[in-house]
């Protein structure tokens, strides 16, 4: 089975059992623009670090698999123009043909889970998008936290989608959705969706006990760690679900599909919102990075403490 190339830091942090988090990359080559993109992804492995954990942004650099890129690599995703953008179904593609691309929540769990990753902090998952009854658009995200192991922490779904039915698929492909430090289940940029998260903790070291008992249990798949973006930071739902509809229509008066619609809303909502959306993503990715790397140091201690490497299960 190919393995990511790991980085000398990286791959010396997993020999010794220290904490890892994963990180993606396509926030660096889609979600941001230059230089905005590679100063967030210095902040967020800066964040990682403040933790006491070792970064690893992954990525497809020139056909090879890679988990924790050096300064000039990052450099060079953040400025090139026409990335791809890889999931689940294009990710063997790209490698297999030499090129480059930017891993999406999916693709990076892969990496994560054969690098022996055990967490992957990012911005918000995909799911149901409104209107899969006839369009069946639902995120490869769900499918994936249901094969890799590995604990992702978020700021829930994107709220641009069908939080209901997202949070239906999640439970019927068995994958505990945890809401961290609150009973709801937050919405990307609000706290709150109105809908009540299946799970709650408040705790990493209770979040990084659950992660290992799931491996004891020989389960397969990750978990979801719903993480609110940080009060100072949201815009309410209340005040964002016009805003979404009227970009929903937007979308579907011109015509727009498949993998082009998230990109779409949200630039869209960017502009309704006067950047505030933009500046929000940026605060719940930070605040994201902070919990993976107290989640991952809570696994690497467990696993020190029972003398085991954080990367296998309870015995």
């Amino acid at each position: 089975m190919i393995r990511p190339d790991l980085s000398p830091e990286v791959a010396a942090a997993l020999e010794a059992g220290r904490p890892v988090v994963a990180l993606e990359s396509t926030i660096v080559s889609h979600g941001l623009p230059w230089p905005r993109n590679l100063h967030l992804a210095r902040e967020v492995e800066a964040e990682v670090r403040a933790g006491g954990a070792i970064p690893a942004t992954v990525a497809v650099i020139d056909g090879r698999l890679r988990a924790g890129l050096d300064a000039a690599t990052l450099d060079r995703l953040a400025r090139a123009d026409g990335i791809a953008k890889l999931s689940r179904a294009d990710l063997a593609v790209c490698m297999a043909e030499g090129r480059s691309g930017a891993t999406t929540v999916a693709a990076t769990m892969i990496a994560a889970a054969r690098a022996g990753i055990a967490v992957f902090a990012t911005g918000g998952i995909g799911g149901v998008h409104r209107g899969a009854e006839t369009s069946y658009d639902i995120s490869a995200d769900l499918h994936e936290l249901a094969q890799s192991p590995v604990t992702v922490v978020a700021s829930g779904a994107k709220a641009i989608l069908d939080l209901p039915k997202t949070l239906e698929v999640l439970e019927t492909l068995g994958v505990p959705v945890i809401a961290y430090g609150q009973r709801g289940f937050p919405a990307f940029w609000a706290r709150e969706s109105g809908l009540e998260a299946p799970l709650s903790m408040d705790n990493p070291a209770g979040i990084a006990r659950a992660h290992r008992m799931r491996g004891a249990l020989g389960l397969p798949g990750g978990q979801l760690v719903a993480n609110p973006i940080p009060a100072e930071d949201e815009i309410p739902l209340a005040e964002l679900a016009p805003l979404i509809e009227t970009a929903q229509q937007q979308a579907e008066a011109r015509g727009i599909a498949g993998k082009t619609v998230t990109p779409f809303l949200l630039d869209r909502l960017r502009a309704l919102t006067q950047g505030r959306t933009l500046a929000a993503n940026e605060a719940l990715v930070r605040a994201n990075a902070r919990l993976g790397a107290a989640i991952a140091q809570a696994i690497a201690t467990q696993a020190a403490d029972d003398g085991r490497s954080p990367r296998a299960p309870l015995p």
